[in-house]
């Protein structure tokens, strides 16, 4: 009997491990659904903006399991991660948010952090958007 197709991390030996809670990749067998989010901005329902990147993250987080929950998908079935914050200063915060939503995950997603020039309004500090994989139950 041979084990069920699964997603995988991909940790190849031969290159330096990965910097943070992440995966260098991740392997998606063929026949997965998939769902991918647009960037989500730190923003409330009504509106608001809070003024630290940390906030902002853990909301642009939250926007993303809710759209994953809308198909049926969990924070579990994520294999990447891309990230876009305004500064190096605000690494530290987005990275606290981002380890905080992938604790206690048993497979690490592949995850990318990029500094831009700036969003669509100045108060925005860091996007983020996530692509989801799931496997059809055996």
């Amino acid at each position: 009997m041979t084990d069920s197709p699964r997603l995988s991390a991909l940790l190849p030996a031969a290159i330096r491990p990965p910097f943070a809670a992440y995966s260098h990749g991740t392997h998606v067998p063929a026949g997965a659904e998939w769902v991918l989010t647009s960037g989500q901005l730190g923003i409330t329902a009504d509106d608001r903006i809070p003024p630290d990147v940390r906030a902002q993250a853990d909301l642009c987080f939250a926007a993303c399991e809710a759209i994953l929950a809308e198909a049926g998908f969990t924070r579990a079935d994520t294999v990447r991660i891309n990230a876009f914050v305004t500064d190096r200063a605000h690494m530290a915060g987005y990275m606290a948010a981002r380890d905080a939503w992938c604790a206690g995950l048993s497979r690490l997603p592949a995850s990318t952090l990029v500094i831009v020039s700036g969003f669509t309004r100045p108060e925005f500090l860091v996007e983020v958007e996530v692509t989801a994989a799931r496997l059809p139950p055996a």
